[in-house]
């Protein structure tokens, strides 16, 4: 069966906008689309990642509290950072890390506080960073790290 330049597109396009997966398994074509849910456990997937590929220790994932969640705790050196992963489609992380507004960065602190006091960790170092993930379609994602990030 001959499926035309068009029909990839169209579906290269939902794949992008909609998080749809498109796969060809014999002569049937099979559509899943995923929930915001799955797509936020694979971003955060890929973020942990990135961090260990650059010499983080992951503490703990969606580490939750009465004030929220905090989707990956890892250690650099003495250092531990508490890291939010925000994605969007596009072919840049600025739409994502865009999401980190003033009350955003009010409830990170928070929560890091809650995170410290839990686990006796008071006198602890620590930071927030915050992990961007642009969905590019078909290409690979682009995933920009910004350390301390609420120093910007």
């Amino acid at each position: 069966m001959q499926i035309g330049k068009r029909f990839w597109y169209v579906l290269a396009e939902l794949k992008r906008r909609d998080n749809i997966e498109v796969a060809m398994k014999g002569s049937e074509l099979h559509i899943m689309k995923y929930s915001s849910r799955q797509i936020g456990q694979q971003n955060e997937k890929l973020a942990a990642e990135h961090l260990r590929a650059h010499g983080y220790t992951i503490m703990a994932r969606n580490w939750r509290c009465a004030t929220g969640e905090i989707d990956i705790i890892a250690r650099q050196d003495e250092t531990l950072v508490f890291v939010e992963v925000r994605s969007r489609s596009g072919s840049t992380t600025a739409a994502a890390l865009e999401t980190i507004v003033r009350r955003k960065q009010h409830k990170l602190i928070q929560l890091a506080h809650e995170y410290l006091a839990h686990h006796g960790l008071e006198d602890a170092d620590w930071r927030i960073d915050v992990i961007g993930i642009a969905m590019r379609g078909g290409a690979p994602p682009l995933i920009d790290h910004v350390e301390n990030a609420l120093d910007w």
